[in-house]
């Protein structure tokens, strides 16, 4: 089984605080199989990616905070400014041993320009980014779909109590819900509480927007895991996830790309979707797939996600399937779908230990090799093969339509014939001597047939299934 990394000692480095507050509910979460999601960025003063210039201020510097943004600051430093500028309203909190102090401008050499440090808008981080939140749950191997790197509705959330940090809570269209959330010291789990900490000082500085935020002990006791619940969400999950490349998905690498449910854009590997039975545990499945399947050398290079999600098709009674997501990160392909079809192959053999009724697989096309460089070396190739042909092709064409005929350059031309040069393709001799051009095929038969292939297994059926 895969097991948790060791909760760290007294005195390490602050991100050891981070996973001491993962440990702490470590076994509360064993019991209930709630994920814990730990918020990343913070609005310390002392981190250089929180200013304008991407460094702290610089002693003797001018400092300035947007005068219309809330914010609370932690200063773990001392820091010698020549002047600042606080907002109308927001906090600095002094860790032992920081301050500020008085110097003359330009004390610094990288100050020498008079430019004041922005500290950049506080707002800027939304609660439905992907890329601001750690799940304690990451394993090598292992990743989420991006509809699951938020918090689903049975985690438990974790904002670092030795940092400061800001929270937008969307434009309200889909209410926030969680298990817990733990900040300042405190963990919520009653609505009751939670409302009045988000509605003093203290919550009014960390959390803002018109989104609603609540908790509830909504345990996942199903062993077979539970819906993530955050099928309203994903929108502004996707458009928070993509602002950074405009709003658009990059180009998949591959024919016939697939969008597993959860996932913002296209990619490239396969999808196993399993049925399940009451017998079926996902958290013992989901270890079997990293320890015994993708610690073997051909499926190096190869992420794995599993989770339960509500059935795309409602022909059938159960409403719930286990979707496993396999991914191709490393230069070598094909690994994915040989991995989904191992997997199929093992629910075939002992689909009833566990406890799946039956699997059915999708796999991507092959890949495309994209880019300005590999585009302009095709478009040569396909150039040169089109010369090729048409040199075949041409001359016992032309010698059969009996239209048009050449000489042998030593042949007198007739008088008043215009002169022309000598080109050795179209010599009679030689164009007498090639073979008839035989059918050509450019394209392999393998990328013109469909790659895109589904793949059905019963276990009930098991044995009939594989010697066929």
């Amino acid at each position: 089984m895969r097991t948790h990394p060791p909760c760290p000692r007294l005195g390490q480095h602050h991100r050891a605080t981070e996973r001491r507050d993962l440990c702490s509910r470590r076994s509360l979460q064993a019991l209930t199989q709630a994920a814990s999601k730990l918020w990343v960025p913070n609005t310390d003063f002392d981190v250089a990616a929180n200013w304008s210039q991407n460094r702290t201020p610089c002693a003797g510097g001018a400092v300035e905070f947007p005068a219309d943004k809330m914010v609370s600051v932690l200063v773990r430093e001392g820091h010698a400014v020549s002047d600042m500028l606080l907002p109308l309203d927001g906090e600095l909190v002094l860790a032992s041993g920081a301050g500020f102090g008085v110097s003359d401008v330009g004390s610094h050499l990288d100050c020498g320009r008079g430019e004041p440090a922005v500290f950049r808008d506080s707002d800027r981080f939304s609660w439905h980014d992907p890329h601001l939140w750690r799940s304690g749950d990451e394993a090598p191997g292992l990743f989420f779909v991006d509809a699951e790197r938020v918090p689903c509705r049975h985690d438990d959330v974790f904002f670092p109590p030795s940092a400061s940090f800001r929270v937008g809570l969307g434009p309200g269209a889909s209410p926030v819900r969680v298990r817990s959330i733990s900040a300042l010291g405190r963990t919520f789990t009653r609505d009751e509480d939670l409302a009045a900490f988000l509605a003093s000082r203290a919550g009014r500085l960390r959390f803002h927007g018109p989104g609603a935020l609540s908790v509830g002990p909504e345990d996942c006791a199903d062993p077979s895991g539970c819906v993530c619940g955050n099928a309203e969400a994903q929108p502004w999950i996707c458009a928070a996830l993509l602002q950074p490349l405009g709003g658009r998905c990059p180009q998949a690498a591959c024919h016939s790309a697939l969008r597993p449910q959860g996932q913002c854009c296209d990619l490239c590997g396969a999808v196993v979707l399993l049925t399940h039975g009451p017998a079926f545990d996902l958290e013992r499945y989901r270890a079997r797939i990293l320890d015994t399947f993708l610690g073997l050398p051909q499926y190096q290079g190869l992420q794995v996600a599993v989770s339960k999600v509500p059935r795309s098709s409602r022909l059938r009674e159960a409403d719930t399937e286990i979707q496993v997501v396999l991914v191709e990160t490393g230069p070598e392909t094909g690994g994915a779908g040989r991995l989904a079809r191992a997997l199929l192959a093992d629910v075939a053999e002992n689909g009833e230990a566990l406890g799946v009724l039956e699997a059915t697989m999708r796999e991507s096309g092959a890949h495309v090799w994209g880019s300005s460089a590999a585009g302009l070396a095709g478009g040569v190739a396909a150039a040169l093969l089109l010369a090729l042909l048409v040199l075949l092709v041409a001359p016992p064409l032309l010698r059969r339509a009996g239209r048009l005929r050449w000489r042998r350059h030593e042949e007198a031309a007739p008088a008043g014939a215009p002169l022309g040069f000598h080109n050795p393709v179209f010599d009679v001799k030689a164009s007498e001597e090639l073979p008839l051009p035989r059918p050509l095929s450019l394209v392999p038969k393998a990328a013109v047939d469909s790659t895109s292939h589904s793949y059905f297994v019963n276990p009930l059926f098991a044995g009939a299934e594989a010697e066929a």
